[in-house]
């Protein structure tokens, strides 16, 4: 198995009659997929997502994909292929739009009405070319032909991409439920006809590759879900994501079979179960749902809301009811179901909230007592079974962190793909298909860049350790006049101290040694206003350490006179 190493450098002009094939986000983490393809001179995308902050990223909204490897190139995009609606898979769209609005997007039905109404809150129109499985597209060189696959919503397409160097086949997110709740199933058939064919590299869902087994069909849910509004006297409060449509038709089948009536909560949540019902992907009986305020109307057994929230995401409804900072207040007999599964790196914040709602009352049901959530990712027995079929001549792993790719490149080569053919790479390496061989020849620029409200990229590493150290350990300023000929104090030093956990009064310690400091500089001729700053920084970090062991940021303040 080959893999990428640190030292790699730009990859080479790429041969002609090759294929390259350039991850920019979903290798090594869950979220922010995005793939380049280039094939004589022209370029084709598939899938371009975000990913979602973690706790070590104060105040960041989105992560986005590093488009700087392309962004002299946009000329040469051919099109982005969306394999599927969720926000991983097209939630960075817009920001590429941005920089080149006329990028045709190719998708299903479902695919292209979520992103476009996306778009529409950036006030872009695309250009959109609706694709059904079973059909195929040449998109300059690229003859594109797309499969169905299952997954946790509905029209999730895979893609096989014919190039003269070869066919390559994108999963997108897949898994291969055989009682699916829309009775669309992986269509296996049109694998096994892409292998006949000759599938020369495959680019797999690595997500659940540790999971052993296959995955429970997302009917099994449907029954625990009764059981759950049979007993419930109160309210009934659903945190879903926002575009598994499957789940929330379990939610709407439940509550109407319970004479509830259903309510969504959130602005995306809102949006997207409209579009579903209006495409006719929802199925919902008439006067099923209602809008937030009549529910006061009603009574409590009678109420269902469904929001957004099931991974603690801070400014998500749910957490907000869990910190009382939302209209909906949780009282004691709630109960609370979470329909999702933990993406890694949400544990702890999905448990604050779940601790939340059980402190004021709540009946909290999730994954960990309840099976009210199944993947919508292949497990092993699913990937071998595909393999298998498809017995693709290279694989490349993706759609997972370091973990998963290892477990799915295990699996390829049990079923026998040979071990010099399976490519672990990670974001921004480099992969030719040549001769029907794939290799890493290379690397880009495939950092992370933050979306901090209305600022793209201007937040970087060194700005979060500064927030991560004033949230840890506060912040400390010095004020202090000097003079510009001497450099001796004409007032102060003056402290001030936020979250830094230390008393005002201990800080008259400290003073004389910053006195002395200052005046012992002045002597030596030292009067620039920066040294004095550094000076300063150092006499006050090193008090701070030996008193506390703590490391605050300290900000010094010198003025000249």
């Amino acid at each position: 198995m080959s893999h990428p190493h640190p030292e790699l450098g730009p990859p080479p002009k790429l041969a002609k009659g090759g294929l390259r094939v350039t991850p920019l986000g979903g290798l090594g983490e869950i979220g922010r997929n995005m793939t380049v393809f280039e094939f004589d001179g022209r370029l084709l995308i598939v899938d371009c997502g975000v990913l979602f902050p973690e706790e070590e990223q104060p105040g960041i909204d989105l992560i986005l994909p590093d488009f700087s490897s392309i962004r002299d190139r946009l000329d040469d995009i051919e099109g982005i292929v969306l394999t599927h609606g969720h926000e991983d898979h097209i939630g960075a769209v817009p920001f590429l739009l941005r920089e080149k609005p006329d990028i045709p997007l190719i998708g299903s039905k479902l695919t292209l009405a979520l992103i476009e109404a996306k778009l529409q809150e950036h006030r872009i129109r695309p250009y959109t070319l609706e694709v059904k499985e079973g059909e195929r597209e040449n998109l300059g060189p690229f003859d594109c032909e797309f499969i169905a696959v299952n997954h946790s919503i509905p029209d999730a397409l895979a893609v096989a991409i014919r190039t003269g160097a070869g066919m390559v086949v994108c999963t997108g997110d897949f898994k291969m439920d055989q009682l699916p709740l829309d009775n669309r199933l992986t269509d296996l058939h049109a694998f096994a006809r892409l292998s006949e064919e000759g599938i020369d590299l495959l680019l797999s869902d690595s997500t659940n590759a540790e999971v052993p087994g296959f995955v429970p069909p997302e009917r099994e849910i449907s029954n625990v879900l009764r059981s759950v509004f049979a007993s419930a006297n109160n309210r009934i409060i659903v945190a879903s994501f926002a575009s598994h449509v499957h789940r929330i038709q379990q939610i709407l089948d439940a509550a109407h079979e319970y004479g509830r009536r259903v309510a969504f909560v959130g602005r995306s949540m809102v949006r997207n179960m409209g579009i579903a019902r209006d495409l006719g992907y929802l199925r919902v009986p008439a006067g099923l749902v209602v809008d937030v305020k009549t529910l006061d109307d009603l009574p409590a057994h009678e109420v269902v809301l469904v929001c957004t929230g099931s991974q603690g995401e801070p400014m998500a409804a749910l957490s907000r009811m869990a910190n009382r900072d939302h209209q909906i207040r949780i009282v004691p007999g709630d109960t609370v179901i979470l329909a999702s599964s933990l993406i890694p790196g949400n544990e702890n914040a999905v448990y604050r909230v779940i601790n939340g709602l059980t402190r004021w009352g709540a009946n909290v049901v999730h994954k960990g007592n309840a099976k009210v959530h199944v993947s919508g990712h292949a497990s092993a027995g699913e990937l071998l079974y595909f393999y298998n079929i498809c017995k693709p001549r290279n694989l490349m792993p993706v759609h997972g962190e370091w973990r998963h790719l290892r477990a799915n490149a295990e699996l390829g080569a049990l079923t026998g793909v040979p071990k010099d053919r399976i490519v672990i790479a990670e974001d921004g390496v480099v992969v030719d298909l040549i001769d029907g061989k794939a290799k890493i020849t290379g690397k880009v620029q495939a950092g992370y860049v933050y979306v901090d409200g209305l600022s793209v990229g201007d937040v970087t590493e060194a700005s979060l350790k500064d927030r991560r150290i004033l949230g840890d350990e506060g912040i400390i300023s010095v004020y202090v006049v000097v003079d510009s000929t001497t450099g001796k104090i004409v007032s102060g030093p003056n402290i001030q101290a936020r979250g830094s956990g230390i008393e005002d009064s201990a800080f008259a310690a400290v003073l004389p040694k910053i006195e002395e400091s200052i005046a012992r500089a002045a002597a030596d001729g030292v009067a620039e206003p920066h040294q004095i700053q550094q000076l300063i920084r150092r006499t006050m970090g090193k008090w701070v350490s030996d008193g506390y062991r703590r490391r605050p940021m300290i900000l010094p303040v010198v003025v000249e006179v």
